[in-house]
């Protein structure tokens, strides 16, 4: 007898060699243009049934997606002062690095 894993790889190995299925790492490629929405209809469709079938590239979605929005929060606070608890000493040795790299550019 047949377990529901068994089948299931079965079924996604089937699926992988569709023509035109992408590859995981084709699905990397497609990542950015997938989570803004701007693939075209049809790389959208093989996108969304790569994801069905392969639990790695869902993981990794979902990875992306959550530092994604890690991103936008840091960003959103980047005018909050400085807490008072933060020594002073670590502030301008911050700044200094900042400045250091901006001039190697």
């Amino acid at each position: 007898m047949k377990t529901g894993h068994t089948t299931m790889r079965k079924l996604r190995s089937a699926v992988m060699k569709l023509p035109l299925m992408l590859t995981c790492r084709e699905f990397e490629d497609f990542v950015l243009d997938y989570f803004e929405g701007t693939l075209p209809t049809k790389q959208h469709v093989i996108f969304d049934i790569h994801l069905m079938v392969c639990h790695d590239c869902r993981s990794y979605l979902a990875a992306y997606q959550r530092s994604v929005a890690l991103s936008k929060a840091v960003f959103e606070r980047l005018e909050d002062p400085v807490p008072g608890d933060v020594p002073e000493d670590l502030v301008e040795a911050i700044i200094a690095a900042k400045d250091e790299r901006y001039r190697r550019t």
